[in-house]
């Protein structure tokens, strides 16, 4: 993970400093690539400790073309609680929330008692704890404006089996009519779109990501976009080949710096090897159950604030 550390000093050496939408304040550069080789070892980060569960469940939600906040909250993942519940007291409270309110213990338990609601009480979810048409929506339940949709992932395995050298085999989450409406109840989608590439034997995977919170969740995106890439390389008869992870703008925001200098002073340790069930055929039956993470080692974890 050499290359995610080299970044992380980039920006902090080359950086510009530049507003943004959450009033936090970044360091950005713009337009910068990283490539892991996945048979190298499975791309999670070392120099600071990784909690795959919530990565795993994050991507199975993506996957089922979710995107209500329920299931998260049932399984103990808060990756996505910050946004709904942001719009949850604004709506309620007729109010804007602020940058420093987010930093609270009173913001903190209030957004605990509004998680453990929404995944103990249905009606309560359906209502406040839906994302709108994010991620998960747009893979499978892309509208076609007929009337009828497009399943997105299904279509690129499809083509992935029957049609390898295809150079369409993308999957966007980039649907410029329902961005208006990402951004109420969550956020416009960061990670953009990807696309799949076959070559001898094996499946690589691109990933475009418009704009990457590169201490906290760059090191997510990248699991989670190499897993899905040994994923679908394991139901369509392929061995995992390089995930390409490709950012716009690429930041660090003004009250992480303190945490990048702490995780730079660390040295990487061996990758792991993740073992995935291969009785499972079929992307959409994959379980959690289903990941395995060997020889996974790593420093403590290192806590920053999320910016919303």
């Amino acid at each position: 993970m050499k290359q995610y550390l080299d970044l992380l000093a980039e920006i902090k050496t080359n950086g510009t400093k530049k507003d943004d939408r959450t009033g936090t304040g970044t360091i950005s550069v713009f337009g910068r690539q990283m490539r892991f080789d996945l048979s190298d070892g499975f791309p999670l980060l070392t120099t600071k400790k990784m909690y795959l569960r919530s990565i795993i469940h994050e991507l199975l939600w993506f996957i089922a073309g979710d995107n209500n906040l329920e299931y998260l909250a049932k399984n103990d993942v808060h990756i996505w609680d910050e946004w709904p519940y942001r719009n949850y007291v604004q709506q309620t409270e007729k109010r804007n929330v602020t940058p420093e309110e987010t930093l609270s213990e009173k913001w903190r338990s209030g957004m605990k008692s509004f998680v453990a609601r929404v995944a103990n009480d249905h009606e309560f979810a359906l209502k406040w704890g839906n994302l709108g048409p994010i991620y998960g929506y747009q893979w499978r339940h892309w509208p076609d404006g007929k009337g009828g949709e497009i399943d997105q992932l299904a279509r690129a395995i499809d083509t992935i089996k029957n049609n390898p050298d295809s150079r369409r085999i993308i999957v966007s989450a980039w649907n410029a009519a329902d961005i208006d409406e990402m951004a109420i109840a969550g956020l416009p989608p960061c990670h953009t779109l990807f696309q799949f590439y076959v070559l001898d034997g094996k499946l690589s995977c691109q990933l475009y990501q418009r704009s990457a919170d590169t201490f906290l969740g760059v090191p997510f995106n990248i699991a989670s976009y190499a897993l899905l890439t040994m994923m679908v390389a394991q139901v369509t008869g392929l061995k995992p080949g390089d995930f390409v992870h490709t950012i716009g703008d690429t930041h660090l925001y003004l009250n992480h710096l303190e945490q990048v200098d702490e995780q730079l002073s660390r040295e990487p340790l061996t990758l792991p090897t993740m073992r995935l069930n291969p009785e499972v055929t079929s992307l959409f039956d994959f379980t959690f159950e289903d990941f395995t993470l060997e020889g996974y080692d790593s420093h403590p974890p290192i806590k920053a604030p999320i910016a919303v």
